[in-house]
């Protein structure tokens, strides 16, 4: 991979050619139709034409140095065997822009600047400063509260800790588990045993651990009990020790159900809380009790609490400013309250 020339800085717009040597590889780093190339066009304001195996930036000289960044980057990744998708051209780019220009990149560290999780299957790595503070602090405390909007990985990244650690026997088991409470639908009755009824409500834990793991060690952990899915109800007068412990959905318990939760914490077990404080289905009036526990025990040793915005959505794009218009939409009727309470304090 080369880069035979680069226009001089007092030159108007910097042009910056890159040569990539394998150019089976080069077509997945450009994507089809050029799709991953058009994705760093638009968010590095950069233009990028791709001939063969070449591709031609051209723009201001840090935009295009950070392009050049996020493709050798990229491409230092199928070198290694790993497929990249949209996801991963988008945290490329944040963690190369929230570097700055003076981000001194060798794209064949294997240590980059953003944290990762290091699993038998494949690595998971954070594609968002908000994410690299989140594993950071999964492996620097013993619970750990990660709350914020849908698509910020929030979940995703807490089973693949917890496997993680079940890998390297850390502890014994990994138990998931999620308050029943259904989104404004009637499911009425469920057929089958524990397992069936409570799937549903678990579905995005299976989906997470299939990804992160081979189906048939899943399976099996599942059959052993290694790893236990269950109803947050389910928790109550247990001590979980030696364990992996996830709360996902925090948003819906009460908050005499997340005490009951935090204080069935063992020895030698990590837990992990997550959910989106603005999604509560609990009727209305009742306090969600991941608010109150993020207000009580942020700060407190031995506790971390990671804050997710609609910045650090990591799914489609559109998904980003859905989340920032529902955030601006809540932003004006807090706005409006407080109006309406100066005026009649008057």
């Amino acid at each position: 991979m080369t880069a035979p020339w680069a226009s001089p800085e007092d030159e108007g717009p910097t042009h910056v050619v890159l040569a990539f040597d394998d150019n089976r590889l080069a077509t997945q780093l450009f994507g089809h139709y050029g799709r991953n190339l058009a994705v760093i066009e638009r968010k590095l304001g950069v233009k990028a034409d791709s001939r063969g195996n070449h591709v031609t930036l051209e723009g201001a000289r840090d935009a295009c140095e950070q392009a050049r960044a996020v493709l050798e980057h990229l491409y230092e990744a199928l070198r290694k065997g790993r497929d990249i998708s949209q996801g991963d051209v988008d945290g490329a780019i944040r963690e190369v822009t929230s570097q700055g220009s003076l981000f001194d990149f060798d794209p064949t560290e294997d240590r980059q600047s953003f944290d990762e999780i290091q699993l038998r299957r494949r690595p998971v790595r954070a594609r968002t400063a908000a994410q690299d503070a989140y594993i950071r602090a999964l492996k620097r405390h013993t619970l750990v509260f990660g709350s914020g909007p849908a698509g910020t990985g929030k979940t995703w990244i807490a089973v693949a800790f917890a496997v993680h650690l079940l890998e390297r026997r850390m502890v014994d088991r990994i138990i998931l588990s999620r308050p029943a409470v259904e989104a404004g639908e009637r499911l009425g009755f469920l057929p089958g045993d524990m397992k069936d009824k409570v799937d549903p409500y678990l579905r995005p834990i299976y989906d997470a651990l299939y990804d992160l793991m081979d189906r048939p060690f899943v399976e099996r952990a599942l059959q052993s009990g290694e790893i236990e899915i269950a109803p947050l109800a389910f928790m109550r007068g247990r001590t979980l020790s030696n364990a992996a412990v996830i709360l996902d959905e925090a948003q819906n318990a009460t908050s005499m159900q997340m005490k009951m939760f935090l204080t069935r914490l063992g020895e030698n077990s990590r837990m992990i809380v997550t959910g989106d404080a603005s999604q509560t289905d609990l009727p209305q009036g009742q306090i969600s009790g991941l608010a109150e526990a993020v207000r009580l025990l942020e700060g407190v040793e031995g506790v971390g609490v990671c804050h997710f915005k609609a910045e650090d959505v990591v799914r489609h794009e559109l998904v980003q400013r859905i989340v920032s218009a529902y955030e601006k939409l809540d932003a004006a009727k807090i706005e409006a309250a407080s109006a309406r309470l100066g005026r009649a304090g008057a």
